[in-house]
């Protein structure tokens, strides 16, 4: 038994010493007064400055994309990240440099959530979010309008805040629940008045280069993207790996089970893959970490949280079921570069963070970051295809 005990132990001291040697002295943690909000706050964060990273976005030679553009006080990341997702597929497919609306389909999704407030009698969430392929959803159904044709602002307006239109959204909503006013004309009558006084009424008309069409003759004459093309691929052990199911988060607020589920493992490398075809990606997962570094434009995971070699599927999934990763924001993957033994993505950021540091409205992600806290993509089929071909 003692020669047993002694193995344990020793076995025991070599994982502590093999884990040890993978903890970095430079990720030491540590409390930091940061101005975010509007307010002062103490973080925990590390030092980034001896971290090896890409001088600038031009390193990566990105996809083409318009310039990163704020979405201000709302919760439309979503929007934002994959309408730019969408605009780099206009370049792709057809060489097209439009700029589209976000708040267009912003709005006619607020539209129909309450739609399905009502029809599930208020068993259905009314968040202020939404997924990537939502953007999809309204497309196809509302079609779109060039960024000129609808802003989302009223006159004299420069940002969008849409916290107190929000509130009052759900204040009317839980009186319609209490009552059990469950007439879908009204209710949906009233939450585009509310809209409407906020970010003003959708056009029904627009004239693009001279012509005027509906905002589905835009979507059908001008911009003609397969639509039907694009998926949404996640990776949880929640689920038998190649299968579709549910992304099991508020913000899924359709409940949508078109999410292909694979290992981690394909997952990661469709993203390394992607841009190297010349293809953006639309990710989405968690971003409020101590390794991400606003002021130093990068996302890593430091070794006091878990050094990168226990990174793996077990890992991601734990997180995920503490609700540690949590579906908090959505953002656009435009270039994929190896800078040593690292690799790193350049991200479109349109959340307030992207703004902190030196490259204005991008972030880069380490390979870490996305394996550990990514936990969704969007991306066109094409670059899935042999992928696809597993799912049952």
């Amino acid at each position: 038994m003692k020669k047993i005990r002694d193995l344990v132990v020793l076995l025991c001291l070599s994982n502590i010493s093999a884990f040890s040697q993978q903890v970095n002295p430079q990720d030491t943690a540590f409390y930091d007064e940061q101005f975010i909000w509007k307010e002062t706050k103490t973080v925990l964060t590390m030092d980034f400055s001896g971290i090896e990273k890409p001088e600038s976005p031009k390193s990566f030679a990105p996809l083409f994309h318009f310039p990163p553009i704020r979405q201000d006080t709302t919760s439309a990341c979503w929007c934002f990240s994959t309408t730019s997702f969408l605009e780099s597929e206009l370049y792709r497919i057809h060489q097209k440099k439009i700029k589209l609306s976000e708040m267009y389909t912003v709005y006619w999704e607020f539209v129909e959530k309450a739609r399905r407030f009502v029809q599930e009698k208020g068993n259905s969430e009314f968040v202020a979010g939404s997924e990537q392929e939502a953007v999809i959803a309204r497309i196809k159904q509302y079609g779109a309008v060039p960024a000129k044709a609808y802003t989302g602002l009223l006159k004299g307006q420069k940002r969008h805040d849409h916290s107190a239109m929000y509130d009052e959204m759900c204040e009317y909503l839980d009186y319609i629940r209490e009552n059990e006013i469950w007439n879908e004309e009204q209710v949906l009558s009233n939450i585009r008045q509310i809209l409407n006084k906020v970010m003003g009424k959708p056009p029904e008309q627009i004239t693009y280069k001279g012509k005027d069409m509906s905002p589905q003759q835009f979507r059908d004459r001008v911009m003609d993207l397969p639509l039907d093309d694009y998926v949404s691929l996640m990776s949880f052990k929640y689920l038998p790996f190649y299968t579709k199911g549910e992304y099991r988060v508020p913000d899924n607020w359709w409940l949508s089970e078109n999410y292909y589920n694979v290992p981690l493992e394909d997952w990661y490398t469709v993203l390394q893959h992607a841009v190297k075809k010349g293809y953006t990606v639309g990710i989405g997962g968690d971003v409020s970490e101590p390794g991400k570094g606003r002021f130093d434009d990068i996302a890593v995971i430091p070794s006091y949280d878990i050094p990168q070699a226990y990174i793996n599927q077990d890992a991601r999934e734990f997180r995920f079921y503490n609700e540690t990763s949590t579906d908090d924001h959505a953002l656009h993957l435009l270039g994929y570069l190896r800078l040593g033994d690292q690799d790193w993505f350049l991200i479109k950021d349109s959340g307030a963070s992207a703004q902190a540091g030196e490259h204005k409205g991008y972030y880069f992600f380490r390979g870490d970051w996305i394996k550990l806290k990514m936990l969704t993509l969007f991306v066109h089929r094409d670059v899935v295809e042999d992928l696809l071909k597993k799912i049952k």
